[in-house]
């Protein structure tokens, strides 16, 4: 099975740390994440000076998306986004809409799940043509002590992937955590604090790609 993508969320409060640490850790990652805080904290430029730097790599404007689809999406992908992220609750018509602007941008569109999973509405997303869903242990689970994947997880990466989508995790993951997903078809792993908050961000992000390997090179 091919190891996943590795994703890295930039989820500081403004973007001269983000960039000290992407600056560290991007020759190990593929896919570049411009997270939610950061977007909050400093909006679009943030996306803008990324792409400048980094003219090749795969950029996430982790928007999350619920209304306004086409104005919010057309602004993140003329700021050079790749991807741009929609909350599972948006009405299946915003997510049309996104949809239909990442397109004509050549771009792609990912829905971010939330606390339940719900087969037929993700059917519908994929239908409209929608390529990534995000499966996710949110900051406040793990706060409140969730603090494990369980078996319900696994059958949604599971029953993700057969419709089609490329499956992301995330959610405080690291290296030692990796094991409890193999076998199972998971697409990119997101890793935040795990390589954000590390001392050594580059070999941080090494070592969750060597962890990645040796479970899906299994």
């Amino acid at each position: 099975m091919t190891p996943p993508r590795l994703q890295v969320a930039l989820d500081t409060t403004d973007l001269v740390t983000a960039l000290r640490c992407l600056g560290r850790c991007q020759p190990a990652v593929d896919v570049i994440e411009v997270g939610t805080v950061l977007l909050l904290a400093e909006g679009l430029r943030c996306v803008r000076e990324i792409r400048a730097l980094y003219p090749e790599a795969t950029i996430l404007a982790d928007a999350r998306i619920a209304e306004a689809g086409s104005v919010l999406s057309r602004q993140c992908f003329e700021a050079g986004a790749d991807w741009v992220s929609c909350v599972a609750g948006a009405s299946l018509t915003t997510v049309e809409q996104v949809v239909s602007v990442a397109s004509d941008h050549g771009g792609e569109v990912q829905v971010e799940l939330g606390e339940h999973y719900d087969h037929d509405r993700a059917a519908a997303w994929r239908e409209r043509g929608v390529e990534h869903v995000i499966v996710h242990r949110s900051r406040d689970a793990e706060a409140a002590g969730s603090l494990s994947w369980g078996p319900r997880d696994l059958e949604t990466v599971d029953d993700l992937a057969a419709m089609g989508f490329t499956v992301t995790v995330t959610g405080g993951v690291t290296p030692r955590e990796l094991d409890v997903f193999s076998g199972h078809p998971v697409g990119v792993v997101i890793a935040g604090r795990a390589i954000v908050g590390a001392q050594d961000p580059l070999e941080a992000a090494r070592q969750m790609r060597e962890a990645m390997e040796r479970v899906w090179d299994r």
